[in-house]
């Protein structure tokens, strides 16, 4: 066999074989497509099933308020509940799923490049969440998550922190300004509760711990472990979106934003590992003349 017809043969093998891959390449994608959608339905299936219980239960129930007059009223009230809550839940059935993986790596790359640019501008490890307004009429209006260049920092006046880039003629007011993480996810907050969140922060940190699990379905467990004057913690495990540590954690954000806007108070949060799990503390300065 002469070294063309070698060369022609080497050249047909590795066509077919990149066809080959392509074409398992292709099966893959439609197979990713398929279970994808059949996730979807099954969620969705999920949530008409318990909208059809519920509707066929209060049909009952109605039904037996009819026939045992002496409880009319009461079974005509549930009856009526477990209807309108059957409905409810059928028509507000959500139309698509995002995974907690691709949350987790949409977040990892936002991580990842702020992360960076904190260490190329020789930033501390400080994570102070600012609220902006507090005092006046209207509240808090906005918190912003402070990150200094000085060990010994001093937060800035709340106009600087409009800036992406904080520099101001005191050297330990300087650093980078961002909207935390969690600054859209404290209006879903609010919409949880039942009313405003609390301005108790050991109420805050148990509405967040519940919160965190039952509402955002961000970490498996969470509860507050320590709560002081100037301090609460909360120990947070099973985290959705990897490690709690990492720059402005959703979990870690939320809890630093939500205690800045209750205390008014510039508020650093410090995220330690713990084994499987992670703990964060939110601190903030006491006003002595109070």
């Amino acid at each position: 066999m002469s070294m063309s017809e070698i060369a022609e043969e080497t050249v047909s093998t590795d066509v077919s074989e990149t066809e080959r891959l392509r074409g398992e390449l292709a099966v893959l994608r439609e197979e990713n497509e398929r279970l994808r959608a059949e996730y979807v339905r099954a969620r969705q299936s999920q949530y008409r099933q318990s909208a059809t219980t519920l509707v066929l239960v209060g049909v009952l129930v109605l039904a037996a308020g009819a026939v045992v007059a002496s409880a009319r009223t009461v079974l005509v009230a549930l009856g009526g509940t477990g209807v309108f809550l059957g409905v409810l839940i059928y028509f507000l059935t959500p139309e698509q799923f995002i995974s907690a993986s691709v949350g987790e790596a949409v977040y990892a790359s936002l991580a990842r490049n702020e992360s960076q640019a904190v260490t190329e501008l020789g930033l501390t490890d400080e994570r102070v969440y600012v609220p902006r307004g507090a005092g006046e009429s209207g509240g808090v209006s906005d918190v912003r998550l402070f990150v200094p260049q000085h060990p010994e920092y001093e937060v800035p006046a709340e106009a600087a922190l409009d800036d992406r880039f904080v520099v101001v003629d005191d050297p330990k007011g300087r650093g980078m300004a961002l909207r935390p993480s969690a600054a859209d996810l404290y209006a879903d907050l609010e919409d949880a509760v039942s009313g405003e969140p609390s301005e108790e922060v050991g109420e805050l940190a148990r509405e967040l711990s519940d919160a965190l699990v039952e509402e955002f379905e961000l970490v498996e467990s969470a509860w507050a472990e320590t709560v002081g004057e100037s301090r609460v913690a909360v120990r947070v495990s099973g985290s959705a979106m990897g490690g709690v540590d990492r720059f402005d954690h959703p979990v870690a954000s939320l809890l630093g934003v939500s205690v800045a806007r209750a205390v008014e108070e510039a508020t650093a949060a410090e995220t330690v590992e713990d084994g499987d799990e992670f703990v964060v503390t939110c601190s903030w300065m006491v006003d002595e003349t109070d």
